[in-house]
């Protein structure tokens, strides 16, 4: 990558698995910015304007859904997003998507479902 490295946006409030995303992303030449909670998530969003959004569901403050919700509304454009949840239902996962989710992964994932989504996402992915 010779411009810039994309820049993506953790939102989530579980330590280890911030730490292990930014690993990842870090290593495979995306920089990495980190909000702990869905308000954070929002206000970073707004002020960094991030490539994509990895977002967890579950978090204080301000839920993952609340967050789509905001973003959904927002006459602003926002950055492609994948969920992230430990949540198995269904339901969550089709009102997700109605909000304009782009993929949708269950913790605990392996990490190159991750890398390859996140490729996926951005037109990283050589063919």
């Amino acid at each position: 990558m010779a411009d810039s490295p994309k820049r993506i946006l953790i939102v989530d409030d579980d330590g280890e698995i911030i730490q292990a995303l930014r690993i990842a992303l870090e290593s495979n030449g995306y920089e990495v910015l980190v909000a702990r909670d869905g308000n954070q998530g929002l206000a970073l969003t707004v002020r960094e304007q991030p490539d994509l959004l990895l977002l967890d569901m579950m978090m204080p403050k301000r839920s993952g859904i609340l967050v789509l919700e905001k973003l959904s509304r927002s006459e602003e454009a926002h950055p492609p997003i994948i969920m992230m949840t430990a949540n198995e239902g269904n339901r969550h996962k089709a009102y997700a998507q109605t909000l304009g989710v782009v993929d949708y992964l269950h913790k605990p994932f392996p990490m190159d479902r991750m890398i390859d989504a996140v490729r996926r996402v951005l037109g990283d992915q050589e063919d």
